[in-house]
């Protein structure tokens, strides 16, 4: 049997990497307009950053980290999203002795997490994301949405719907778990095993659960948003003001509380209808002491991730056409010995010019090389026989219109461009 990939992965062939390169130049486009600059980071690090950072009560953490040991007696994992990894590259850095904020940007970052694969969600999967740090006012919260939307605006989408939640901080939270718990208390017997167990641990993870008798009672629970202190209820005031005057619609959903234990004041997703259940496009959030968990300093920050293989995915849902460009635009056909030294070196000439140019390294016969520059969709042709070499001409066919003039070849490039 042959080797296949494994389960959960997908392989990106050339007829469709043009997508991906579509919407990765949006990507640059909006976010390098806005002053955000690139960062790469390790596809995996040290196990210890995700339990600190990601939190040990997650989902992720629990049950879905590619974790190993490595052949230095280590604990690594492949990281199961983008956040972490960011706030360990700056602090190590260096950066928050920068002039501040400093904003980032990261680019079809493989993201690996072990669930089970459905449309929509990989084992691995690619994200373009944005991590902001050293701002604290709501501006930058109303920011970063608004480049999210921008980004699945631009490339087409038009089923969007704004979902915003705050779910508070170290000072408001602890008081609303315990408030939370005590409702769910009530009804702990209606509550799946997980959600049991996330009662005691972690009870705000029981409003993220999908299972349907959870949700009815989720529907009744008392809501963050109720038991905001001041500071959260201003700043969540501001962000409402702040997107108004950006024009932005939103929904004010109290359920949202994303699948991270670092998120603080702010968190938000962008949903679209298109491909039912696993239609959250982009999510994101607030995480003020993010940085502080992981050893740096006491600095906000914010992001969202957005997940490259469901973007799509939904673009073509809503019939989004992604225009593909030429491989090759110019294909020289040989005949002779003479006439293939000279196609080389012509081709090199070409490209350099910015021309997309091949020929043929198969050996065809000059009819088989028509066919195939005619398969690939080829808008010029040019033709080197002997005749051609003798004369020191080439001929230039059109193959839209059949139409084919002689031109001398040190002025070929000139008829192409």
């Amino acid at each position: 049997m042959a080797v296949k990939a494994p389960k959960g992965t997908k392989d990106v062939l050339p007829q469709d990497s043009y997508k991906w390169h579509y919407v990765e130049d949006i990507a640059r486009e909006l976010t390098e307009e806005a002053g955000y600059r690139e960062i790469r980071t390790p596809v995996f690090e040290h196990t210890e950053l995700f339990l600190r950072g990601v939190g040990d009560t997650t989902d992720i953490v629990q049950k879905e980290m590619y974790t190993f040991t490595d052949k230095g007696d280590r604990s690594v994992t492949l990281k199961p999203e983008g956040t972490a990894g960011v706030v360990r590259a700056f602090i190590e850095g260096g950066l928050p002795s920068n002039a501040q904020p400093t904003k980032m940007y990261y680019l079809s970052a493989p993201v690996f997490r072990y669930e089970k694969p459905q449309s929509g969600r990989l084992r691995e999967h690619h994200q373009f994301g944005v991590e902001v740090f050293g701002a604290a006012d709501a501006s930058i919260d109303a920011e970063v949405i608004g480049l999210a939307l921008a980004m699945v605006k631009k490339a087409g989408l038009k089923k969007l719907k704004l979902n915003i939640n705050s779910i508070g901080c170290d000072k408001c939270r602890p008081q609303y778990n315990e408030t939370l718990r005590a409702y769910l208390k009530e009804h702990e017997g209606e509550l799946c095993e997980t959600c049991k167990q996330r009662m005691e641990r972690n009870p705000l993870r029981v409003l993220d659960c999908k299972v349907e008798s959870c949700q009815k009672i989720v529907a009744g629970a008392p809501k963050m948003i109720d038991h905001l202190c001041e500071e959260c209820s201003s700043h969540f005031d501001d962000l409402k003001k702040y997107l108004e005057a950006l024009e932005i619609g939103y929904t004010v959903n109290p359920l949202i509380v994303r699948g991270l234990d670092y998120y603080t004041k702010t968190v938000f997703e962008i949903i679209s209808d298109s491909i039912g259940a696993q239609g959250t496009v982009c999510g994101g959030g607030r995480y003020d002491k993010l940085l502080k968990q992981i050893g740096g300093p006491d600095m906000p920050g914010i992001g969202f991730g957005m997940g490259i293989e469901r973007l799509l995915l939904v673009m073509e849902s809503e019939g989004i056409e992604i225009p593909e460009p030429s491989v090759t635009d110019v294909f020289v056909c040989t005949h002779g010995d003479a006439a293939r030294l000279k196609a080389i070196r012509l081709v090199r000439d070409l490209r350099e010019g910015g021309i997309k140019a091949d020929m043929d390294h198969c050996a065809r016969s000059i009819k088989a090389q028509f066919k195939y520059a005619g398969k690939i969709g080829v808008k010029t042709v040019i033709v080197l026989g002997e005749e051609e070499m003798e004369k020191g001409t080439a001929v230039l066919k059109t193959m839209e219109t059949g139409e084919e003039r002689a031109v001398r070849q040190d002025e070929i490039k000139i008829f192409l461009i």
